[in-house]
């Protein structure tokens, strides 16, 4: 399971506050290099010049380098980037475990990997640097706030401010027409996530990408007061007597609102009895990139459809 959510460039437990905001130098307005910024390793990274040529092993990463209009740059890619359609036909270079030789081979001018990556493979990440490969870290994210952070450093890297401010303006817009919409609503409905499927079920507690998402449309996130990524057993779920069940692993489990339907002894959680289980696309809920405000608006029409249904 943990392996799933590693896989999908997921968020782990750590508090927001832990998240560096990026801080880099520029030579000039009209060509910001070279420039010295933090990365979230905490390391100081100076770009000699503008990147030709880029590996992302990380699906956020990815995400947002394309929306920084960097695609025409990536010549490597991890093996669970799938969005945009483009990295189909992108160089595969591995995830958790690097294919360290392929990347040596591509030779990029910038390789960005994951804290991940950082603490458990430092001497593939050192080969790289003797390479000539600029390694830049990124930790992990649980918020809003940590995502934008995300997309400013990949732009101060990459030499793109201006389109990082464009995409991080439009998700804050439509997150505050979102959250304006949802001052209407009066009767909060109690909601159970669920992030795998049963005998494991996991669910996400505070300071998770989610439990922000369910905040933001005033739904209240049943397991509140768990702490990030958390197994639960069916019995305290049952307990928790959620309004909505919502499920995130349609991609590898068939009909899974199904799975859900019939489990034993669930007949009388209103979710099931009211038929308000619903499969949301686990990347635009969990990867810290553009697409978490498809996830929210996603949710906020699946939850409240008499407020924002359009």
């Amino acid at each position: 399971m943990m392996a799933l959510i590693a896989g999908c460039g997921t968020q782990s437990d750590k508090e927001s506050s832990q998240k560096e905001e990026p801080k880099e130098t520029t030579a000039t307005n009209e060509n910001p290099f070279p420039v010295t910024f933090k990365d979230d390793a905490g390391r100081e990274v100076t770009i000699e010049s503008e990147p030709e040529s880029i590996v992302s092993i990380q699906p956020s990463n990815t995400e947002i380098l394309f929306a920084l209009g960097l695609g025409d740059k990536i010549i490597g890619v991890s093996d669970f980037c799938n969005y945009p359609a483009e990295t189909k036909d992108i160089e595969k270079v591995g995830g958790q475990d690097i294919d360290a030789e392929k990347v040596l081979t591509l030779l990029p001018d910038v390789a960005f990997v994951t804290d991940y990556h950082y603490n458990n493979h430092p001497d593939i990440l050192e080969q790289f640097e003797e390479a000539g490969i600029k390694v830049v870290v990124t930790g992990s994210a649980s918020s809003f706030d940590d995502a934008y952070s995300t997309i400013e450093m990949l732009a101060n890297a990459t030499g793109t401010p201006d389109e990082a401010e464009k995409v991080i303006t439009g998700m804050k817009e439509r997150l505050e027409a979102i959250k304006e919409k949802a001052k209407s609503i009066k009767d909060k409905k109690r909601v159970w996530v669920e992030v795998s499927p049963a005998p494991d079920i996991f669910t996400t507690g505070k300071n998770t990408f989610l439990n922000e998402m369910l905040e933001s449309i005033q739904a209240i996130n049943v397991a509140a007061d768990q702490e990030g990524w958390v197994k639960m057993n069916e019995e305290e779920i049952v307990k928790l007597n959620p309004d909505v069940i919502i499920t995130t692993y349609g991609y590898y489990v068939d009909e899974p609102e199904q799975e859900v339907y019939k489990r034993e002894g669930w007949a009388e959680v209103p979710a099931v009895k009211n038929k308000q289980v619903f499969d949301v696309d686990n990347d635009t809920v969990t990867r810290p990139g553009p697409r978490l405000i498809e996830g929210v608006e996603r949710l906020a029409e699946l939850i409240y459809p008499e407020t924002f249904k359009k």
